[in-house]
């Protein structure tokens, strides 16, 4: 298996773990489709993929329908979304993705948190290039459908990886393709039960248990921050 598979293996233990933190995210989600392409979800492309991440995190429904009526109030603030980088204790690589309304409170407590656990806050630019982005689908497993065949129907669309795990058939490729590839699958028939983006570190690195540790700290700080949508780093886990 890619790189892709073994970073999905280890942020899939912990992704889903706080059901509260992500409704509040996929929440924030549909504000943000919602506001860029309005709320019906068969014209507007981003807020279906919201909705079917909804659907694969257990999310009720009443709740969609409620933040996508609430969403299309135009009182309702609207969510800007602003990446941060720096470094974590031991030289780690880390960028984080908030969404956000209120920029000037998001920079202050992300800035606090490299802070206070050793960290280094970063300028723009300054890890991101240690990443790449992604997007990812996940379709049902299907015993009539050739991995190799599907692979090569998407080769145009520059599909990295696609494997097989519990949850699904998992396809990866870059950011940019995110749109093409959901028309593919959505013109075939092919179902889709998530998707989203992802940063995939392009190195990491090893630490002790010790070191370890002080990493865990900051991530796990940061991730508690109700702005924080994802946080990525180059420490192997």
């Amino acid at each position: 298996m890619g790189r892709a598979f073994e970073f999905r293996k280890a942020r899939k233990m912990k992704r889903w773990s706080a059901m509260a933190k992500t409704f509040t995210r996929i929440g924030k989600d549909i504000v943000m489709a919602v506001k860029e392409g309005g709320p019906n979800p068969d014209t507007n492309s981003r807020l279906r993929a919201v909705i079917q991440n909804a659907k694969a995190a257990n999310m009720p429904k009443d709740n969609v329908e409620r933040a996508i009526k609430k969403a299309s109030d135009k009182d309702t603030a609207d969510y800007k979304e602003v990446l941060f980088e720096g470094y974590a204790p031991h030289g780690i690589a880390v960028v984080v993705e908030t969404a956000t309304d209120n920029n000037n409170r998001t920079v202050a407590n992300v800035r606090a948190v490299f802070n206070k656990c050793n960290g280094t806050f970063g300028t723009s630019g300054s890890v991101i290039f240690m990443f790449d982005h992604t997007c990812n689908f996940r379709i049902p497993l299907n015993e009539e459908l050739d991995l190799e065949e599907l692979e090569l129907e998407l080769i145009d669309f520059e599909v990295e990886e696609i494997f097989n795990d519990e949850d699904g058939i998992v396809i990866y490729a870059p950011f940019e393709q995110f749109g093409n590839i959901q028309k593919y699958l959505e013109a075939h028939n092919l179902e889709i039960l998530s998707s989203g983006f992802e940063r995939i570190p392009t190195s990491t690195k090893k630490l002790s248990e010790a070191d370890q540790a002080d990493v865990e700290k900051l991530l796990e700080r940061l991730e508690e921050d109700d702005d924080v949508q994802n946080v990525y780093h180059s420490m192997e886990l």
